[in-house]
């Protein structure tokens, strides 16, 4: 399940793509290319071009080129990067590890050997020339306490919900919001404008602190509440019961006895 550190890692191992001159491109699934779906416009762009930069608005992958075109990629939840035969990271908690050629949606083969392959057993993902970048929030790594405050005001969703709304803040996906809500002892389902200065505090606070922290360990699914996250799980502070529930369209856990 790519969130917001996966893609980061993604984005590491794409750093070696920059400098390389682009031979080919193969697009072997045209569903997979998104916004204007012209598979061929994608390889034009790409083909005897070099990536110059790389960069990461939550969990979109963005690859500059020389000539000022851009792709950007999508992993969905099961969408892997691989770099000269490398995986970007070891594995997806809800995705297979195996290799399959079939999942191989689209491939960079760079002038002189090695490519870079994105594998997506569900077809979630995507990639897209140019993407609109101005639909997506600022990143979740630079939010401040100000702009969660305002993302939060006024509105009538639950908290969870808001809080993974790309438009607003970049990045967080299921697990990441999980354990931050748990950290922070804010119920999911609570309205996202009914938080208190206190608890936007709070919150700002576990954001920055689960993401430091499951960055250090190595990703999104290495949060406190994760192995917990399966029926008659027990919160792992207090060993209640957990709450099992759907919030914003996603499957849901949270302490009913300290997420208030």
């Amino acid at each position: 399940m790519p969130e917001l550190l996966e893609v980061q890692s993604y984005r590491q191992i794409a750093s070696q793509a920059i400098g390389r001159r682009i031979e080919t491109v193969e697009v072997r699934d045209t569903w997979f290319v998104k916004g204007d779906g012209d598979p061929d416009a994608v390889v034009a762009a790409l083909e005897r071009r070099r990536f110059v930069a790389d960069r990461r608005i939550g969990k979109l992958l963005l690859l500059d080129t020389d000539d000022g075109a851009t792709l950007g990629v999508r992993f969905g939840m099961t969408g892997v990067l691989e770099m000269d035969g490398v995986d970007g990271i070891d594995g997806l908690v809800y995705g297979s590890a195996r290799r399959n050629p079939v999942w191989e949606r689209f491939i960079v083969h760079f002038d002189g050997g090695g490519s870079m392959r994105v594998r997506d057993a569900r077809r979630l993902g995507g990639v897209e020339l140019d993407p609109d970048e101005s639909r997506l929030g600022p990143d979740a790594t630079t939010i401040d306490r100000a702009t969660l405050s305002a993302v939060l005001a006024g509105s009538a969703a639950p908290v969870k919900a808001r809080l993974m709304d790309q438009s607003r803040i970049a990045g967080l996906g299921n697990l990441l919001t999980d354990d931050l809500l748990w950290r922070a002892r804010l119920d999911p389902t609570r309205t996202a404008g009914s938080l208190d200065a206190a608890e936007i505090r709070r919150l700002h606070t576990a954001l920055r602190a689960t993401l430091r922290v499951l960055s250090r360990r190595g990703g999104s699914h290495t949060g406190d509440l994760q192995v917990q996250r399966h029926r008659d799980g027990h919160c792992p502070r207090c060993g209640a019961l957990l709450q099992r529930g759907t919030v914003g369209g996603r499957t849901t856990y949270w302490c009913t006895a300290e997420q208030l």
